[in-house]
């Protein structure tokens, strides 16, 4: 079995050349990285969560925290386990009553649960690359201004709205692929 390491949400941006949200997670305590492309609600998420935004109603990643702790069970951890054909691949690892589940489920939404349920979240060491001087070979430049988390405001959702669209791939660092 790989080994496994304990990452964070470092920053979340939206990658210019493909429209795409991109949510780069970081080695905990290290300097390895972990780009993932993923969804604009699944990027909307994650980012509500970091900044403490409530809706009035739950949203989907709430309605499965919900469901979750309704029936008794916790999260025990995620793990990005691979990636195949340029798509990543997460397990929810659920415990309940003494008994261990294993639920396959995409990162994104895995990470949105996680954040939601202060769970860790892990992911194969070879899915972690180091961050590249710039202006090395084909990489993919990517950059996040500092926001809303990193100021600690809290964001109506136009204003989230207005800070996912502002970010620019200028505005992250170098990451291969």
């Amino acid at each position: 079995m790989e080994p496994l390491v304990e990452v964070v949400v470092g920053r979340l941006g939206l990658d210019g050349s493909s429209n795409t949200y991109v949510v780069i997670l970081q080695e905990r305590g290290g300097e390895r990285l972990l780009p993932i492309w993923i969804g604009q609600a699944e990027a909307e998420s994650i980012l509500l969560e970091m900044n403490g935004v409530r809706k009035e109603r739950p949203l989907t990643h709430d309605l499965c925290k919900g469901l979750i702790v309704g029936l008794g069970a916790r999260l025990d951890r995620v793990e990005i386990t691979r990636v195949e054909s340029r798509t990543y691949y997460a397990e929810l690892h659920l415990s309940r009553a003494g008994e261990s589940y294993r639920v396959d489920a995409r990162p994104s939404d895995s990470i949105a649960i996680a954040l939601r349920t202060g769970s860790p979240v892990f992911a194969s060491a070879s899915l972690l690359s180091d961050a590249e001087p710039e202006g090395q070979g084909d990489e993919m430049e990517l950059h996040v201004e500092p926001g809303p988390r990193d100021t600690g405001d809290e964001l109506t959702p136009e204003q989230l709205k207005r800070y996912l669209e502002g970010l620019r791939p200028e505005d992250f660092g170098k990451f291969r692929p």
